[in-house]
Parts: structure tokens; C-alpha cells; sequence
């Protein structure tokens, strides 16, 4: 059985926009490195992979919490026309919880950065949607007592 979630991995094309977006939601940088070579092309079947591979680590949250960004030098990275529509098969969003959603939205707001339709109560939780790095849906989570 799975003890907790781990990480999870955005492929980007402006690796500083993901850092200073990710940043704003208390994550640093904790590792770069640059992942090449047989061995990571064929666990990641892609051929001929070369990419610089940044661990971003969620400061003072236990258990540990990563978001890595992969940035690649080979093959050029496949768009997704359809990356910003939620009604897609496949990876919908990433979602965090916050302590005071109202504060997070306005710091991720004041730094240029837009939520998709503000904040949503539901569930006895307060909810927003964020535009991601490279238009990766990141969600907002703050639970309210019912």
C-alpha cells in the first residue's frame, strides 16, 4: 500500500516562470541537475532524453512534498493543445491545501499570476484554480468546518 503522496513531475518550457510560480506557493529549489544518457531514456521512453531535472521542495511541510520540473534539451518537449481543458481524458489538476486560501490567492494574484474563476465554496472547503506553468491546472484547497 502507498504510505503518501510523493511527487509529481510538469514538464515546462520557461523553467523560471515554473520556479518564481511555484515559489510564490512556498516551494524552493532544492536539487538541478541534468538527466541524460540509456539508462533515463529508456525508463522514460524517450529516446535520445536530455533535460535539466529541478526538484522543488514545499518549505516546512511534513511529510516531504516535491514538485520536479523537467526542462528538455532533447527531443524538443510535445505540446498539448489540450492542457488547459479540465474536460479531457487523462491528468485533470494537482491540488494543495492552504491554511487561508484568501491570503495565497492574493500573494499568487500580486505576483502576475491569474486564477481561472476565483474562489468556489464547496464540500466544506474553499477552492481556486490556478493557471500553472505552462497552463497546468494547480488547485487550492482550504477546509472550512461545516
Amino acid at each position: 500500500m502507498i504510505k503518501h503522496f510523493d511527487h509529481f513531475t510538469i514538464v515546462v518550457e520557461d523553467e523560471a516562470e515554473a520556479k518564481r510560480f511555484f515559489s510564490v506557493l512556498g516551494f524552493v529549489e532544492d536539487a538541478s541537475v541534468v538527466i541524460k544518457g540509456a539508462r533515463f531514456a529508456d525508463y522514460m521512453g524517450v529516446p535520445g532524453l536530455e533535460a535539466r531535472h529541478v526538484t522543488l521542495v514545499a518549505q516546512g511541510v511534513a511529510p516531504r512534498t516535491e514538485i520536479q520540473l523537467l526542462k528538455f534539451l532533447h527531443p524538443e518537449p510535445l505540446p498539448d493543445p489540450h492542457i488547459r481543458d479540465l474536460h479531457k481524458i487523462g491528468f485533470n489538476h494537482v491540488c494543495f491545501a492552504v491554511d487561508d486560501i484568501a491570503d495565497v490567492v492574493g500573494r499568487v494574484e500580486a505576483a502576475g499570476f491569474a486564477t481561472r474563476a476565483g474562489i468556489l465554496d464547496f464540500h466544506s472547503r474553499k477552492l481556486a484554480f490556478l493557471w500553472g506553468p505552462g497552463g497546468v491546472t494547480v488547485e487550492l484547497a482550504e477546509w472550512v468546518a461545516s
